[in-house]
Formats: C-alpha cells, sequence, structure tokens
C-alpha cells in the first residue's frame, strides 16, 4: 500500500471534501485546550468564496490525503489589494494545518507554490487571509496560552522548524500583549497630557449604551481601519464590501461599553475596539452553531471576565496633537471594565514602534508572538 502524500483541491460543490477541509482540525488538535475552533458555518462561507473578499481575489483550498485519508489541509490566495498597496507580488496562505510529518507540510506547500507560480507571483507569504481581521502569523511564543477566539490563529510548537526547512524566512513578527487591569497604570505624564486634551474641548471620546448607536456611525468609522492600518505588513485597505462584513461581524461580539471612538473638532480620528473574550464557549461549542451552543454563546459575553482588545488607531496626524495619550487614557479604563481578570492587546506589528515603545513604558507584557513568514519562488 502506498504511502504518497497526493495534494487535492476542494472541488465546488463537493460536500464531503469541504466537510473534510473544516473537520481536520478537530483531528489534529482533538482536546487541545489552547486552540478556538472556528464555527463551521462561517468556514463554509469562505469555502464557498461567499466571503466579499472573493469578489477581489481569488484563493484555492487543498487538502493533503495519504491512503485515501485527509493529514493535512491549506489554503492559498491571490489578493491584488494586498499586491497593490505593498508593491509586492505575493501569494499568501492560511489555514495551513498538519501533522508534524515533513512529507505533509512539504506535499502542501510545494502545491502552494505551484499555485502562485502559475500565477506569475514571485513570493509566497502568509500566514494572512483577510487582513488582521482574523489573525495572522505561525505561532512562535505562547504555546500554553490559549488563543483569543479566531482573531489570531493557534498551532503547535513544531510549524516554525517546518517552515525554516521549507525554505520561509522571517518576515515581521506580531506581538499580543497581556494588559494587567491592576498592574497597567499610566505615567502621571500620560493622563496629564489626555486630560488636557480633553479639557481643551477639540478631541473627544465617544461611548456608547447600545449597538444601535454604534451601528449608525460605523461606516464613517470602518474607513479608519483603512487608513491607520491598511499599510501594515499583516494588514491591506479592505474593500468596501469586506468593510460592512467587518462591521457586520463586529457587531455580534459587541459589548458597546468597550467600544471607543475619538473625534477631534467632530471629525472621527481614532478608535479603540475591545470584545467579550467568547473562546471558551466556542471551545465548548466545537464549531457548531446549535440553538443550545448559541444560547451557551450568549451566556459568555456576559459572564466572561477575559476581553480582547483587537483594534485601537489614531490617524497619524493627530498622534502628536495628544491622541496618543488619550487613546491609552482611554485603554486603562477600558482594561477595567466588566472587571477583568485578563485583557489582551492582539498582534502588534513590531514594526509599529512608537505603539510598541509605549506599551512597554505602560506595563504591558508580550506574552504571545506570530511570526509571518515569506519565501521568494
Amino acid at each position: 500500500m502506498s504511502d504518497r502524500v497526493l495534494v487535492v483541491p476542494v472541488q465546488p460543490g463537493d460536500r464531503a471534501a469541504e466537510r473534510e477541509f473544516i473537520t481536520y482540525p478537530h483531528q489534529l488538535y482533538g482536546e487541545n485546550r489552547n486552540w478556538v475552533p472556528w464555527f463551521h458555518a462561517d468556514m463554509r462561507t469562505i469555502l464557498r468564496r461567499r466571503h466579499p473578499f472573493f469578489e477581489h481575489a481569488q484563493g484555492e483550498f487543498l487538502l493533503a490525503r495519504r491512503d485515501g485519508r485527509t493529514v493535512g489541509r491549506i489554503c492559498v490566495v491571490r489578493n491584488p489589494r494586498y499586491i497593490e498597496q505593498h508593491r509586492v507580488s505575493t501569494a499568501h496562505f492560511y489555514f495551513a494545518d498538519y501533522p508534524d510529518d515533513q512529507e505533509v507540510s512539504t506535499a502542501l506547500f510545494d502545491a502552494a507554490v505551484e499555485w502562485a507560480r502559475t500565477r506569475g507571483l514571485t513570493h509566497l507569504s502568509g500566514p494572512l487571509l483577510f487582513g488582521g481581521t482574523t489573525g495572522s502569523g505561525v505561532l512562535i511564543s505562547g504555546f500554553d496560552q490559549r488563543a483569543a477566539m479566531t482573531m489570531m490563529p493557534y498551532n503547535f510548537a513544531y510549524y516554525p522548524e517546518h517552515m525554516q526547512r521549507l525554505g520561509f524566512a522571517k518576515d515581521v513578527d506580531l506581538l499580543s500583549w497581556r494588559v494587567d487591569p491592576v498592574a497597567f497604570v499610566l505615567p502621571q505624564r500620560v493622563r496629564t497630557v489626555a486630560e488636557k486634551v480633553l479639557a481643551r474641548g477639540r478631541f473627544a471620546v465617544m461611548r456608547f449604551s447600545g449597538k444601535r448607536q454604534i451601528k449608525r456611525i460605523a461606516a464613517n468609522v470602518a474607513s479608519l481601519y483603512n487608513t491607520t492600518l491598511g499599510d501594515h505588513p499583516e494588514d491591506y485597505p479592505l474593500s468596501d464590501a469586506e468593510l460592512r462584513q467587518l462591521v457586520k461581524d463586529l457587531l455580534l461580539l459587541a459589548d458597546p461599553r468597550l467600544i471607543k471612538i475619538l473625534t477631534y473638532d467632530d471629525r472621527y480620528v481614532g478608535y479603540l475596539l475591545a470584545f467579550p473574550d467568547i473562546s471558551a464557549a466556542m471551545q465548548r461549542a466545537a464549531g457548531q452553531l446549535t440553538p443550545r451552543s448559541l444560547l451557551d454563546v450568549l451566556r459568555e459575553l456576559k459572564r466572561t471576565r477575559s476581553i480582547v482588545i483587537n483594534g485601537a488607531g489614531i490617524l497619524p496626524e493627530y498622534q502628536r496633537l495628544g491622541g496618543n495619550a488619550l487613546l491609552y487614557y482611554e485603554l486603562e479604563k477600558t482594561a477595567r471594565l466588566r472587571d477583568p481578570l485578563r485583557a489582551e492587546l492582539t498582534q502588534v506589528a513590531e514594526s509599529t514602534t512608537l505603539m510598541v515603545r509605549d506599551l512597554q513604558t505602560l506595563g504591558a507584557e508580550v506574552y504571545k508572538i506570530h511570526r509571518m513568514y515569506r519565501r521568494t519562488l
């Protein structure tokens, strides 16, 4: 009997192959307490290319099989918006899941490389899919820490070794920070600056008591995402349809008290987006959205004492007018809302040196690192 690894695409309409692509990680990670599964319904939307990302991007979903059994998976995409923004002719990979087996990882990435080459691309990078909204990178530090919902990937400790063996080199590291609600205290000078700029009356902080209030201004605020993050190595300018999808997805999780919008002379100039961490309920659901699991998610939204800060930014021209101080002033308040036991600020690119330095000064601690890799083809 042959033990050769074959890599095959998931053909449109092949429900059995779709199911294998979606469920393979459950087989790989099993009862691992730090992996958080995607909801299967969301995965089907992606596999069937119904997500607005595929209105401008192309992609392939691949399964690795040995003796007729699925032993790995990978997704590879060409994102013209990323290519135009960053001026690099690269494909990206995501959903790369495989055992500690060199034949499997080699076969998967050989197939991804061939897909990229046939489309005239010169690099393969990742993991990256819909920009920072789905989380990026291979986990290289913090394997004993649970992933923050689907806002970051999780993988086993052997992954970085496979990436290096396959010819990938570091592109950029993404740092996730533990914000201790007790230890995270603003220096008095930062607090003073924030209070002064608020007193002058040009800067203001919008707060919300309900989702309808957020929804009314969401379209205007969403455009800030592209201006503040679109040029980061783990992001790209989202299309209008993607921004609408982003707003829709985030509103499902939103606790209005955790959403802060910064304005300057009534212009939207910054934001702080934090969410109740429902990772535990997602693990219990095991990918299934049933009435019971949905009720559990809704309960977790109210009872969790963990929050995830997955967006913080301010337009560059307002940073040195006191905007940065005001952003951290609100971050300190947010870290203490809901009486949290833990707060996490996810995936700050190491290349954002000003924010990294500020977070270190404020007492935040890096406790997970994801690495984006790149390989020349």
